[in-house]
């Protein structure tokens, strides 16, 4: 391990301080006892973040280990316990995880997180995600160094197989814990690492330095189309919506690598979710004829084409509503007012109470709705209109329409009148305005 020591000395700068992950295993605590024997030299101040998943009886144990090691080596030690889960316990985990770890760099000042992912760890996430399928990211598996924000993300060790790791906290005496779970057989990575590894490392005893070029070879190509990307995303790509006629001007490859720019825009730490996969549905979805079409995508999200825009929206289960019509009524995008008022464009309905049969009700749309246009004796289906006027799609559904008590249209603001529409000149007793949400 001297030459991942001397790496570190010349990372790492002086006076410097560092989170280090640390779950107690071999390669964690190998991680953190190299760190330690430079950092007396360097000045840097070792923050050892532990998190205690309380998911095996085992961890207890472990978190004392882990505090003993760092008080008897003078580094400062910082635990997380996570004693309740949501939803996938291992995306949870290392969500809650990553967070604590931010936590203690900013509330620190730290400059690097140091994570133990080592050789062999990059060879299995390279193999799963070939097999289940990934983006051009993802094949990379993951760089000795992130950039982040205000820190970096640094992995030493991945120049390392577990062999390697194990050899030495053996050789130097370093107390470790060993994760029962690590032997289970319904885990994917644990069959990699169990069945899979073992053959490639028969071919060559070190496949994981072959990945690791494999690795970096990926990251540049990433990195050099990425720059020519980043220069295009703003022209085409705002407000979470994209510009179709501008996208296609564009060859396939930098179709693609915008599709993924967005992807990790919109995913971030979820984009293990995301597979070329859906990278090909939302391509699929640009180049349908249909002008609007909605396709669903992993964590809630949907990828809206409307027209001429594709955008990429969190999904709201459309509420249905029927109100009473009051003075005043707030919409999820409207606002309908009684009130008086000159204009007389379709945001704006002036009514005869005799006429209609109250009090007025405002509703979503049903099946079969139809209205008598204004000037018209001819039934309009609602659907129509809303065809029609190029309506989005997902805003049909939440489109108010103002009817009587007899459940007769008798306006859909904003869009059309009806035979009950009256003139400023003829009789009416009731004006009704609509705006949009923001516009008052």
């Amino acid at each position: 391990m001297k030459d991942i020591i001397n790496e570190l000395k010349t990372e790492l700068k002086n006076n410097q301080t560092v989170v280090v992950a640390t779950s107690g295993g071999p390669d964690s605590m190998t991680l953190i006892d190299l760190v330690n024997k430079i950092a007396k030299e360097k000045n840097i101040t070792i923050i050892c973040g532990h998190v205690n998943h309380h998911l095996r009886k085992e961890s207890e144990a472990e978190a004392i280990m882990v505090k003993n090691y760092c008080k008897n080596h003078n580094i400062i030690f910082r635990q997380m316990d996570i004693t309740s889960y949501q939803g996938n316990t291992e995306n949870y985990a290392r969500e809650k995880r990553y967070n604590f770890f931010e936590t203690l760099i900013k509330e620190n000042n730290a400059s690097y997180l140091l994570t133990a992912h080592h050789g062999d760890d990059l060879v299995e996430t390279i193999l799963m995600r070939l097999v289940r399928s990934s983006t051009l990211k993802g094949y990379c598996g993951f760089p000795k160094i992130t950039l982040k924000e205000n820190y970096k993300i640094y992995r030493p060790l991945i120049s390392k197989t577990k062999d390697e790791i194990l050899k030495y906290v053996k050789e130097n005496n370093i107390p470790y814990a060993l994760d029962k779970t690590n032997e289970d057989q319904t885990i994917t990575r644990n069959r990699y690492r169990k069945h899979i590894l073992p053959v490639l490392k028969k071919e060559n005893k070190n496949v994981h330095k072959k990945f690791l070029s494999f690795s970096n070879t990926l990251l540049l190509y990433e990195n050099h189309i990425n720059k020519e990307v980043n220069e295009i995303i703003p022209k085409i790509y705002k407000n979470k919506t994209l510009n179709i006629n501008e996208f296609n001007k564009y060859d396939e490859l930098i179709k693609i690598k915008i599709i993924h720019h967005i992807l990790f825009d919109i995913y971030k730490e979820d984009i293990t979710n995301i597979n070329d996969i859906h990278t090909n549905n939302i391509l699929k979805l640009i180049e349908n004829k249909k002008p609007n079409i909605t396709l669903n995508m992993p964590k809630n999200i949907i990828v809206v084409k409307e027209y001429n825009s594709l955008k990429f929206k969190q999904k709201n289960e459309a509420k249905k509503y029927k109100i009473k019509l009051e003075d005043i009524n707030e919409l999820p995008c409207f606002i309908i007012k009684k009130e008086d008022t000159q204009d007389s464009s379709n945001f704006t309905t002036r009514l005869n109470s005799n006429e209609l049969a109250m009090p007025l009700w405002i509703r979503t749309r049903k099946e079969g709705d139809e209205l008598i246009l204004k000037g018209s004796n001819n039934h309009k289906k609602i659907k129509d209109i809303f065809i029609n006027e190029k309506l989005p799609k997902e805003d049909r559904n939440t489109w108010p329409i103002i009817t009587d008590s007899k459940d007769r249209i008798i306006w859909l603001p904003g869009l059309k009148k009806t035979k009950f529409d009256k003139q400023k000149n003829e009789n009416y007793d009731i004006i009704l305005k609509c705006y949009k949400k923001g516009s008052l």
